[in-house]
């Protein structure tokens, strides 16, 4: 078995290495060309690459699974920010579907070596088809012996012994593709967070308690979150409740404007309490990950990845959204600074920083506002704000923005696919406060958000 894994890794190695060697061959050999070319030819041949860059990226990493792909995944939540065409993240948005099914017999046989019996033995019933393959496990249907409806997880074989190897691989590809711009620094944070967040995925033992947690501190009433099931369950294989509900798509085809407003209000209350109060946020929020129900009640799923953070860095982050929602600009400063976003006392720096805050606060300045693709012009405002930021290597993302960020992105693009019309200030405003005045010791933590009502 150690030398099929072995080979294995070698093989994944290899093709990520020729991946890499393609990518940037191909724009060195493009900025060769580029200069015999015009500048409208030159752009076009660019634009082109690419495009065709990230079909390999997509290709090859789809195949691999495992961090590559997540890796990959994360690229396509990134691209606004990262400057690319938008047809780049389309194209990288299909990771969301790449990964190829493993074989029945296979998942079989790591199913019965971890829970020490025959499959048969351990399940009333258990579906040799798929529910779907992520990036790093495979989840199938089945029941328990007493009839218990469950999701059984299972990790990919062998996946443990890629994520550095694809990490290290990756980080190359990219920085030679010229994908990532930015300072070392803040390059260096990224990655060191997804290593960190991918090893805790491997550990279902550790998603287990995960659910346990969100069971029990996220009380609110149309969000369910499954239970695991401790004697069907080991660090490789998870065992849970099964959810019903349909994917943020197939709701939408039916779901009447009262559901897609409770459902959105649901999402938007989830992320506020569990970032501001419980300090403990789900995220890896894609459309695969939460279900939804016909009165648009919610499910939520795979904890695997969950970013914690302190009291203390929860509330600089809350002061520098306040002072930009609030226009307070000595506020913002003191808060992007404290949470090591703004690296100089350069007024030119603070200013590009304030003009990107505020085009990202939009829906936040007034009582009420509408997300709906249309009715909203912040991603426009954000899109014409990021190159003034980029250009800065004193504003650089600290590593605990990257899934912060990444939840609040995928919480944002599926509020717009709802059309979601909601009064988010008071929301904000009353949890970023709530979050300040437990770093200052005038709130018991894990208290109720003080004069927030739900609408």
């Amino acid at each position: 078995m150690a030398r099929k894994d072995g080979s294995a890794g070698i093989g994944r190695m290899a093709r990520l290495g020729a991946l890499t060697s393609r990518v940037s061959g191909s724009y060195l050999g493009q900025r060769i060309k580029g200069a015999f070319q015009d500048a409208d030819t030159r752009e076009r041949a660019m634009r082109r690459l690419h495009l065709d860059n990230a079909e390999r990226v997509v290709q090859t990493m789809g195949a691999l699974k495992g961090a590559a792909m997540k890796v990959g995944q994360s690229l396509a939540l990134a691209t606004d920010g990262l400057d690319l065409p938008p047809e780049v993240s389309r194209i990288l948005g299909q990771l969301n579907d790449a990964a190829e099914p493993v074989p029945f017999p296979v998942i079989r046989q790591s199913v019965e070596e971890e829970l020490d019996g025959r499959l048969e033995d351990l399940f009333l019933a258990f579906d040799e088809e798929p529910l779907g393959t992520a990036s790093l496990a495979q989840a199938h249907a089945a029941r328990t012996k007493d009839g218990r409806p469950v999701v059984v997880k299972v990790l990919h074989h062998g996946i443990e012994g890629s994520v550095d190897s694809d990490l290290r691989a990756l980080r190359s590809l990219l920085v030679a593709g010229k994908v990532l711009r930015r300072p070392k620094e803040e390059i260096d944070q990224a990655f060191d967070e997804i290593r960190e967040h991918l090893h805790q995925e491997l550990d279902y033992y550790q998603e287990a308690a995960n659910l346990e947690h969100f069971r029990r501190g996220l009380a609110i009433d149309g969000i369910r979150i499954p239970a695991s099931v401790p004697a069907l369950s080991t660090a490789r294989v998870l065992t849970m409740d099964r959810l019903t509900g349909t994917s943020l798509d197939r709701f939408l085809e039916t779901a009447t404007p009262e559901a897609r407003q409770r459902a959105g209000g649901l999402l938007v209350r989830a992320f506020h309490d569990m970032f501001y109060r419980m300090r403990a946020l789900h995220a890896d929020p894609h459309g695969g990950n939460y279900l939804f129900n016909k009165d648009g009640t919610i499910g939520i799923l795979d904890f695997g990845c969950v970013k914690r953070f302190d009291a203390f860095w929860t509330a600089d982050y809350a002061r520098t959204a306040r002072g930009l929602v609030l226009d307070d600009r000595a506020l913002t400063r003191q808060g992007a600074q404290a949470i090591g976003a703004l690296l100089s006392d350069d007024p030119a720096a603070f200013d590009a920083l304030w003009s990107l805050g505020q085009a990202i606060c939009g829906p936040l300045k007034v009582e009420e506002a509408s997300v709906a693709v249309g009715d909203d012009p912040t991603m426009e405002r954000v899109r014409a704000a990021v190159p003034g930021v980029l250009r800065r290597p004193d504003i650089i993302g600290p590593r605990h923005l990257v899934f912060l960020h990444r939840s609040l992105g995928g919480i944002y693009g599926m509020l717009q696919k709802l059309g979601h019309r909601y009064p988010y200030r008071h929301l904000f405003l009353t949890h970023t406060a709530h979050a300040i005045a437990v770093a200052e010791g005038r709130v018991e933590d894990g208290s109720p958000v003080a004069g927030y009502t739900a609408s």
